[in-house]
């Protein structure tokens, strides 16, 4: 793809429901009216800072635990903070959660941390609360779509 830009999708999807809406993500951004933007779609066990300084946009996806994201997001930001601190500034990011909760506590840590990173909240995240619902999967998808088309548009 020439001048393709780059989505990267971290999410920890950890059970059926949660990778249904990881696809769904992925689904939306590879819509067939989007050409120039490559998707990436990584588990944050296996994502790097090398994977977060080469994207231009990032979608994090989260499991709420205990009040609190994912062990393994929480893993990613441990062990990629520092060296993305001065290289991802002005990120343009979003993000969801699968809450049984009400991600409350989530919500506020991924902002706190991307915050301290400086990067930039482009779309408003994404909160599936509750029991499970299906239109979860439609929104999900939405989602994806979103950040991909806002990327190729280039309105981040």
């Amino acid at each position: 793809m020439i001048n393709s830009r780059t989505l990267l999708i971290i999410s920890h999807a950890p059970s059926a429901n949660t990778a249904r809406m990881l696809d769904a993500v992925v689904r939306g951004a590879n819509h067939s009216e989007i050409t120039q933007v490559h998707i990436r779609s990584i588990s944050p066990l296996d994502a790097t800072s090398e994977d977060i300084t080469s994207a231009q946009a990032i979608i994090i996806g989260t499991t709420e635990n205990l009040g609190y994201m994912a062990g393994l997001t929480k893993d990613l930001f441990d062990r990629c903070y520092n060296s993305c601190l001065e290289n991802t500034q002005g990120l343009p990011f979003t993000f969801y959660i699968r809450a049984g909760l009400d991600g409350t506590g989530t919500r506020r840590a991924l902002e706190s941390i991307t915050a301290g990173l400086r990067w930039k909240l482009v779309q408003e995240p994404l909160i599936c609360k509750g029991e499970f619902d299906e239109v979860f999967i439609n929104q999900c998808e939405e989602l994806g779509m979103a950040m991909a088309a806002g990327l190729e548009a280039g309105i981040f």
